[in-house]
């Protein structure tokens, strides 16, 4: 079953844009009562930030962004763009990240989704285990490996996976017609869960579906469970998805290009 969940209500206030920041501008967001950004990201795996692009922001990154080819459905490798590299480096954009993590992060993937009428499709229930890297290598715990767009891409632990976090800026509103995120709060405190105890734990637990508007920025833990039905409609649904982990995160591996949050 689906809901809206205590951890999916919030108020939402606008940041205005100037040339110089994608971020630009005080908030007006008022917090739910009950609502903690620490506590829900702990607790279950989404939060939502208090900071909200205008929509001059959003139309400004998707046409800035390289637009995905006929029939497919996003594009990959684009933490080298100065879109992606200006939002990151934006002090307000980091501020939010940091209303949720503390210490600093750095992107060490980013990838835009785009579900139109040409380039539909259902994603099943699962977790985000893969990383990307730059070079491949032997080490206990990370596995399979695989070359996507010719980056080197391997499964990680769960130990390392649970330390990084997604941060999703919605270009466009996500509505229960076109496609939303639907998560299982609370799944990724499971650490990696195998694939028939995904499809027990889903027909068990409670569905939250996430109707975010548009310039919403919503961050999730890796290991969270989640899935998305495809869109109704022939409108655009675009995210774009950045993969953080902090500085200094130890391991056998390298990130390939990483782009510190905040470091204007």
């Amino acid at each position: 079953s689906t809901s809206t969940g205590a951890c999916s209500s919030r108020t939402w206030g606008l940041v205005p844009l100037s040339a110089d920041s994608l971020c630009d501008g005080g908030s007006a967001v008022r917090r739910c009562a009950s609502y903690d950004s620490f506590v829900s990201l702990a607790r279950c795996g989404y939060a939502i930030a208090d900071l909200v692009l205008t929509t001059g922001a959003c139309e400004s990154i998707v046409s800035e962004l390289p637009a995905p080819k006929f029939r497919r459905g996003g594009v990959r490798n684009l933490l080298d763009t100065h879109t992606v590299q200006r939002l990151c480096a934006d002090p307000k954009f980091a501020r939010a990240v940091g209303e949720f993590v503390d210490g600093r992060f750095v992107a060490v993937k980013a990838t835009l989704f785009d579900k139109t009428s040409s380039a539909n499709w259902r994603v099943q229930w699962h977790q985000d285990r893969v990383i990307a890297v730059a070079e491949e290598f032997v080490a206990r715990g990370f596995g399979p490996w695989s070359r996507k767009n010719g980056v080197h891409h391997v499964e990680a632990p769960a130990t390392l996976l649970a330390k990084m976090v997604a941060v999703r800026v919605h270009l466009d509103e996500s509505g229960a017609d076109n496609g939303p995120l639907r998560v299982i709060p609370g799944s990724h405190l499971r650490g990696k869960i195998a694939e028939d105890e995904i499809t027990s734990l889903v027909s068990t637990s409670a569905q939250v579906e996430l109707a975010v508007p548009r310039g919403a920025i919503l961050l999730m833990r890796p290991l969270l469970l989640h899935a998305s039905p495809p869109s109704a409609t022939a409108q655009h649904r675009r995210v774009l998805h950045l993969e953080l982990a902090p500085v200094g995160l130890e391991g056998p591996f390298s990130w390939r290009d990483p782009v510190e949050i905040g470091a204007a």
